[in-house]
């Protein structure tokens, strides 16, 4: 059992497996009193005056208390994370890096702006720990890749790939947990998959191009798809060689 786990470990790409391992770590360390979280917390105030800039990335790894909530994305983040770097960013480590730290910036723009607005300010200033909004953006932008994905729900009812963002937020609301951290990785991964996917299709124009600094970390890597040795090319046409 623990060989086979740990076959399954060193198996997750890089970057799922980073963010996999330190976000474990953080919640296990804040449970057992070793991390305090107010140390880890998204405050701005102390951002901005005291320099405490690790909060911008802490309040992404802290994943609340140990529970049934915390099983449910771990299980997100091992699945939907690795499932989006090993298929849509095969090859493209620093491209996937890059969509994590778009969504990061979009979610932690949005609880600061949001935290100036009138009837806004008061969810949003709520809002202190995103590891599951950025969570649940991976979820949703899979869900626009693989739309069609046959999928279901604790064994009561199917639905296609494209509904489970919705179904998992009406779980969220069904349980009594708050619809704004779920709310908020749908807008940041639907903003990403515009700017990524959408508007370059009509416009052949690419917003979101990852920076160098980005690609001299992580190599693309070329994808080599393996032919069976019994599979053979027929020989080009006898009049396309043979051509006056």
């Amino acid at each position: 059992m623990a060989q086979a786990v740990e076959e399954w470990y060193k198996q997750m790409p890089i970057i799922t497996r980073s963010y996999l391992t330190a976000a474990v770590v953080t919640t296990v360390g804040c449970s057992l009193e070793i991390i305090s979280p107010y140390n880890l917390y998204l405050n701005p105030t102390l951002v901005v005056k005291q320099y405490q800039l690790w909060r911008l990335v802490t309040n992404f790894l802290y994943f609340r208390n140990m529970d049934l909530d915390f099983l449910f994305h771990m299980f997100f983040l091992a699945r939907y994370c690795k499932l989006l770097e090993e298929n849509s960013f095969r090859g493209k480590t620093a491209d996937f890096l890059y969509m994590l730290l778009f969504g990061a910036t979009v979610l932690t723009g949005i609880v600061l702006i949001g935290g100036t607005i009138p009837y806004l300010s008061v969810s949003l200033s709520q809002i202190i720990f995103l590891s599951n909004s950025l969570t649940f953006m991976m979820v949703y932008v899979w869900s626009k890749q693989n739309p069609y994905v046959h999928m279901s729900f604790l064994g009561l009812f199917t639905f296609t790939a494209a509904y489970l963002p919705w179904v998992l937020l009406g779980f969220s609301v069904l349980v009594g947990a708050s619809p704004w951290g779920d709310l908020l990785g749908m807008i940041a991964g639907h903003a990403y998959y515009f700017l990524a996917f959408v508007y370059p299709r009509m416009t052949d124009r690419c917003p979101l191009k990852t920076p160098s600094f980005l690609k001299a970390l992580f190599a693309d890597e070329p994808v080599v798809i393996a032919r069976p040795e019994d599979v053979r090319f027929a020989p080009a046409p006898f009049d396309e060689i043979h051509q006056d």
